[in-house]
């Protein structure tokens, strides 16, 4: 089966809008039950959206709850500056450099550039690839700073995903604070647009693509949940600052056989602080992979 990702899109994510609130019955529901059994059983808050492209079916939940990016804003920073270099408005060959003083921790690519530089294109490929926090932050200076962001969050009908701070700043997010935060709905939705919408001229967005497929940091969240074969691609966060609870995020895109594509965006806060990355917590996330396997596979959850 052949489809058009981008009349999918389109047609989908105009049907999804009357369809943010999951029914109470019928595949959305039993999707947001299993979810929410997910959740009891793991004692923290999920957040959780999936949405269907080719259907416009739009369920989740806690999809209107507040959850930090943590590194997740990275793949909207790469998109922005595909975009832009797209229209001319920012030179993505560009070689910039950084002081060693700037590195921070993950930032593998950056630390072995240190004195060489890179372009704008090649800092945006670490930090979707890698999650470089350097590199983002060269970037975000670059583009405009963490407001200039959330503005194209804005200009793309993303009314609730907001960037306030740089990394690693950004990454301490108290429960009910708005700052560096977004919502699974906004966030799957944004997922959605940028891949398959008209956000990006399709070679870009078919850069992103395989960037996001190439990253390997989510193999075993969302990814993990998944049948082998399916393609799919992600960026992850990961937020172990103390004082707010750990927060585990994944979004990203599913590709099943002979049908349209899936996005989602999972963020799962844990009831307590952890000091170290805890399977079981990457284990929930693997969960809401299983679920999306279910709803494609049977129809249901």
């Amino acid at each position: 089966m052949k489809f058009d990702r981008r009349t999918l899109i389109a047609g989908g994510l105009a049907a999804g809008a009357s369809a943010c609130v999951p029914p109470a019955t019928g595949i959305g529901g039993r999707l947001s039950s299993s979810l929410r059994i997910i959740e009891a059983a793991a004692n923290g808050t999920l957040g959780a959206a999936i949405y269907d492209t080719g259907t416009g079916v739009f369920v989740s939940h806690n999809g209107f709850a507040r959850f930090p990016h943590a590194s997740s804003f990275k793949l909207s920073l790469a998109a922005m500056v595909l975009k832009l270099g797209s229209e001319g408005r920012l030179d993505v060959a560009k070689v910039v450099a950084w002081p060693e003083s700037a590195l921070l921790g993950n930032s593998p690519f950056t630390t072995e550039r240190v004195g060489q530089g890179a372009t704008l294109l090649e800092l945006a490929e670490a930090t979707q690839k890698l999650s470089d926090n350097t590199a983002a932050n060269v970037l975000l200076e670059q583009v405009g700073g963490p407001q200039a962001l959330t503005a194209f969050w804005r200009s793309i009908d993303d009314e609730k995903s907001q960037l306030d701070r740089y990394e690693p700043d950004l990454n301490a997010v108290p429960v009910g604070e708005v700052f560096d935060t977004t919502t699974p709905d906004a966030m799957a939705k944004t997922v959605a647009e940028l891949i398959y919408g008209t956000v990006l001229p399709v070679d870009a967005s078919a850069r992103l693509r395989k960037w996001m497929i190439d990253t390997a940091t989510g193999l075993d969240r969302v990814r993990a949940g998944l049948p082998e074969g399916w393609i799919a691609g992600d960026k992850t966060g990961t937020s172990l600052a103390p004082g707010m609870r750990s927060v585990y995020v994944d979004i990203g895109f599913v590709e099943p056989p002979d049908r349209a594509p899936l996005t989602y965006a999972a963020y799962w806060r844990a009831s307590q602080q952890h000091f170290k990355i805890e399977p079981a917590a990457i284990g929930v996330l693997a969960e809401v992979g299983r679920v999306i396997t279910r709803l494609v596979t049977t129809g249901s959850a």
